[in-house]
């Protein structure tokens, strides 16, 4: 063998070894969230994008259920420390963790990042607590009123229905319900816990003072928004109970062309839009006493209890999922709302824009759209809802009666864990 060759089989030995001691030596990030099916095909391009610009991190995702599944599994896993390095938090919820000193406060990181002067306002706002950072939204979102065109037509109801009030609301529900019953279609999806949320805000009130943490769950309007959803159910009956114990099952009732309409996320959109095609119409939702909708969606926070080296590139995925490029990708692959002032822009996101009717109204809603509070009770208290919710809509509890003992429950469970 001549010494040219040896040389040249010993420089390539070097690099190979070199090659595998460099992806040994990545860092592998584990990462929880919350997508499955086309919204999960979207979050594996942004990864996919990620990975490709940073060889030496590798993203572990792994699918664990939705926002209570992730809270749930989260408490158990940080005693056994068997905790993700970043994870997909509510953005009602992560204070949980922040105020027990389990999420890293990010601030140092943000306030070094271009990123932060391209996220509109509510973007920033929405993952600070007491002045600190501790998750950068991903997936944001405001409910939004669907309905079938096809549904109302084949009712009597124009495309032009007003749908602004509770009771314009209504009076559609129980024409689709009194056309359409006898061939299994209902006239509403019983509201899920975000589109509860905000139609408590559109009653012009709120769950939880999202300034001052006070409880308003026992308010006039809060107790009024409870009792005209729980009438859709109980009263009326124009949407089915199957939607209260398991609000997906209304969702589902929607995308299979049995219920007429659905306040639901933003971030149905492109499912309903697969399932329903042209017969799918986006509007605001409803402005009964005012017109306010809550911010919804997660954002990624990462654990304290991980490595710095796995903490830093942990970051570095969170600042890329919240670049023009990769969030306009995410945009237009879920109809979650963009959180970078400059994706639209972009043209996977213009043709989003000028080929899904209907996937603007979240961003039209932005000026009356409001973070919601995240103080430690807020976990607790959306638990405790959807039971509460449950007997009333079933009529198995007075909707003033059941909201009075649900306010008394919240506060004691307040003073319980600021002691």
């Amino acid at each position: 063998m001549s010494r040219k060759l040896q040389t040249t089989i010993a420089a390539s030995i070097i690099a190979l070894v070199a090659g595998v001691g460099a992806a040994e030596a990545a860092t592998t990030v584990k990462f929880w969230h919350s997508f499955n099916k086309s919204n999960g095909e979207a979050l594996d391009k942004v990864i996919a994008g990620f990975e490709a610009a940073n060889p030496d991190i590798d993203i572990e995702a792994e699918y664990v259920g939705n926002y209570n599944d992730i809270i749930a599994k989260l408490q158990a896993a940080i005693p056994a420390r068997r905790a993700p390095d970043a994870v997909i938090l509510e953005v009602t919820r992560y204070g949980l963790f922040a105020n027990n000193n389990l999420l890293t406060d990010l601030t140092p990181y943000f306030d070094a990042d271009p990123l932060k002067d391209d996220l509109y306002d509510y973007a920033r706002e929405v993952g600070v607590i007491d002045g600190k950072n501790y998750v950068v939204p991903f997936n944001s979102s405001t409910p939004v009123l669907y309905f079938n065109k096809d549904i109302f037509a084949r009712a009597g109801l124009s495309v032009d229905t007003p749908l602004k009030t509770f009771d314009e609301i209504t009076a559609a529900a129980k024409t689709i319900s009194e056309k359409l019953g006898s061939e299994g279609v209902s006239g509403i999806a019983a509201p899920g816990q975000f589109a509860r949320w905000g139609l408590v805000m559109a009653n012009d009130s709120e769950m939880v003072d999202p300034k001052t943490g006070e409880i308003l769950l026992d308010k006039p309007n809060t107790i009024e928004a409870y009792q005209w959803m729980a009438s859709l159910v109980k009263d009326d009956k124009v949407s089915s109970p199957d939607g209260v114990t398991d609000e997906d099952n209304g969702r589902d009732a929607f995308l299979a062309k049995k219920v007429g309409i659905m306040m639901n996320s933003t971030g149905n959109y492109v499912g309903a839009k697969k399932a329903l095609g042209d017969a799918l119409v986006v509007r605001p939702m409803p402005c009964n006493k005012a017109c306010s909708v809550p911010i919804g969606g997660a954002g990624i926070g990462i654990m304290s209890t991980s490595a710095k080296d796995v903490q830093d590139a942990a970051y570095k995925f969170i600042s890329y999922a919240a670049s023009p490029e990769a969030n306009a990708t995410w945009f237009a692959g879920t109809g979650y709302l963009p959180i970078n002032k400059k994706s639209a822009a972009l043209p996977v996101a213009k043709e989003a824009l000028a080929t899904q009717p209907g996937i603007d109204v979240a961003i039209e809603s932005l000026p009356v759209a409001h973070g919601r509070a995240r103080t430690t009770v807020v976990t607790w208290m959306r638990t405790t809802e959807y039971k509460m919710w449950e007997a009333m809509a079933l009529g198995q509890r007075n909707v003033e009666e059941a909201m009075k003992d649900f306010a008394a429950q919240t506060r004691a469970e307040e003073k319980r864990v600021s002691n």
